[in-house]
């Protein structure tokens, strides 16, 4: 799953509402050694496998990582 861009989809709403929030590659790797991707605004920071698993990155204090996020290749 190579792609510079993905649709991060966020999906813990409980009346099943999707967030969704496209991510860029930046250019470093993660903690897992896999590619980070992050938003426009640098607060969405994910690392990406190539299978398409997601880790949710804290990218400032008092962040808690959402628990149900999927990626979807960007075209």
């Amino acid at each position: 799953m190579s792609s510079q861009r993905f649709e991060l989809v966020f999906s813990e709403d409980p009346d099943g509402r999707e967030d969704v929030v496209v991510v860029t590659e930046t250019g470093v790797s993660g903690p897992g050694g896999h590619p980070v991707y992050e938003d426009p605004t640098g607060i969405v920071r994910a690392e990406i496998s190539d299978r398409g698993e997601v880790r949710v990155l804290a990218s400032g204090g008092g962040q808690s990582p959402a628990r149900v996020v999927r990626a979807r290749p960007v075209e």
